[in-house]
């Protein structure tokens, strides 16, 4: 990438669940960011030529024989480096300083003092203020190296922040990254713009460009075969690869008969109509609904589908002709919650369809275009491609569809009545002027049944619950606070017009500690 992007960022991953979100702060600074686990970080350095360099936390500790360690060759660069919590106290360690366990560590919101002046704080804080940072540590730095010096203070963290002004190096124990260090976006900034000097003028038209050639590059004269999900990313997804190779570019439309109501023919209406891309349309209803029977673990749905999804574009791509390529939709947080980008340590929360690679048998190699780009992202590429809104401010959508909105066995009766409720929750969310305000709204079908009385009559029918989040990245997420008048419409609504609900309950749950999804 280091001819794509010469003013880059490289993020050294220790494992932290929320690297990601540091990426997504550098990238918000117009500075471009890549991501490497600490065990490529070598390749990662040589391969981009990056002008900075930041250490992610994790859950390790410093002071065990078999923790995580970044290179020499990430020292000895010569490279402004900024260390994030793991990341401070790795390069304390390294340096000569020394890390001991905290008796009680801090974690949650905590307040630091501005002990002096660092160019992290340059036009933000001054020394002798106090500001909000969020905490999430047991270990802490209790002796700094030679030649750095304590710039902010915390009651459990005598040396919340330090630098190192001559080699460029800084670290902080707290979290900037997070939406709950209210400056943290401006700090981490600062590093990429003041501290690396980097311009922060890296744009979606830029990398429109550059992925473009890329693709191109990787292709060659060779056919593709594209995914399409119904959903933004894998529609942005095909715009793009069809604008880098043309007519190489075919589609592959699996409907499997887990979509949203409306949606098989809005997507082929796009891509045939609007943009007269080649578009194969596959009605595999039976074949995905007969083998998820019986299936009720979520990660059993998954695999299933994805295996499928394979099964049907390998024998698309021989009926075309033969196809060299696969595309596919994948995102970063995809990745990172599948497994930490690029292979690094941090915990597997789920898998998901398309994230994994191929199987041997596939003579197809995979053309992943927007693997580096976080949903707001992909959207943002949208509408420089000129997708129109009703496609680029959709609300995320999974490949696995409605099947992982029902926990428990997925039938074609559970996938009408859950097609239903939620196309009535959405219309009410678009009558209310609300679509847009929210990240992610939709429906899931329990597998739950409960006594009600409708018409005099007992009925004994399922629990739908409705779910609404706001989100920048979907990292993290806070439920949309509706009003009870309009929670109270809707269940009306789903009841009355929905035959197999009988009662609707509300998800007040966030991310983290809860997914987006419900599996």
């Amino acid at each position: 990438m280091s001819d794509t992007h010469p003013d880059t960022v490289l993020i050294v991953d220790f494992g932290s669940q929320v690297t990601q979100l540091i990426a997504r702060r550098v990238r918000d600074a117009g500075v471009y960011s890549e991501v490497a686990p600490f065990n490529r970080a070598a390749e990662a350095l040589e391969r981009l030529q990056p002008k900075g360099i930041i250490l992610s936390g994790g859950p390790a500790s410093v002071t065990t024989a078999d923790s995580p360690a970044a290179p020499d060759a990430i020292w000895d660069a010569g490279l402004p480096i900024l260390g994030i919590c793991y990341g401070q106290q790795l390069m304390a360690k390294h340096l000569g300083g020394r890390v001991e366990n905290g008796d009680h560590g801090e974690f949650g919101r905590a307040f630091i003092e501005i002990d002096d002046r660092c160019a992290l704080f340059d036009g933000l804080w001054e020394a002798g203020e106090r500001h909000q940072v969020w905490m999430s540590h047991g270990d802490k730095v209790e002796a700094l190296p030679p030649g750095f010096r304590p710039v902010a203070s915390s009651p459990g963290a005598p040396f919340a922040a330090i630098a190192n002004d001559e080699r460029r190096f800084f670290g902080v124990q707290f979290h900037p990254e997070v939406v709950h260090t209210p400056d943290g976006g401006k700090l981490i900034a600062n590093f990429a713009r003041h501290v690396c000097g980097l311009a922060g003028d890296w744009s979606m038209a830029e990398f429109r460009e550059a992925k473009t050639r890329e693709i191109r590059e990787q292709v060659g004269d060779a056919r593709v075969i594209c995914g399409l999900s119904g959903g933004v990313d894998s529609a942005v997804a095909a715009v793009l690869l069809h604008e880098a190779i043309g007519d190489q570019l075919t589609c592959v439309f699996v409907d499997h008969g887990l979509l949203r109501a409306g949606e098989a023919d809005q997507v082929v209406g796009l891509f045939r109509g609007h943009y007269n891309i080649p578009l194969v349309h596959v009605r595999a209803e039976t074949l995905f609904l007969n083998g998820l029977a019986g299936v009720t673990d979520p990660e059993a749905k998954r695999k299933f589908i994805g295996r499928t999804f394979i099964d049907v574009f390998e024998a698309e791509a021989k009926k075309i002709g033969g196809a060299d390529h696969l595309a596919q939709g994948t995102l970063y947080p995809d990745v990172i919650e599948s497994v930490s980008f690029t292979g690094g340590p941090s915990v597997t929360i789920k898998s998901h369809h398309n994230v994994g690679g191929l199987p041997e048998r596939m003579n197809m190699k995979l053309v992943e275009p927007l693997r580096e780009l976080f949903k707001d992202e992909v959207r943002e590429l949208g509408r420089e491609l000129g997708l129109p809104d009703v496609f680029v401010g959709r609300h995320p959508f999974p490949g696995p569809g409605l099947a992982i909105r029902i926990p428990g066995e997925v039938t074609k009766e559970r996938c009408d009545i859950l097609r239903k409720a939620d196309a009535i929750y959405l219309d009410e969310i678009r009558s209310a002027g609300l679509y847009d305000a929210i990240w992610q709204a939709f429906a899931v079908l329990l597998p739950v049944r409960t006594v009600g009385v409708m018409g005099d009559a007992r009925t004994y029918d399922s629990v739908l619950a409705l779910r609404a989040v706001t989100s920048t990245d979907g990292m993290t997420a806070d439920i949309y606070p509706f009003d009870a008048s309009f929670l109270s419409r809707v269940a009306t609504r789903i009841v009355n017009e929905v035959q197999g609900v009988n009662r609707v309950v509300y998800d007040y749950t966030s991310k983290p500690p809860g997914t987006i999804e419900w599996e």
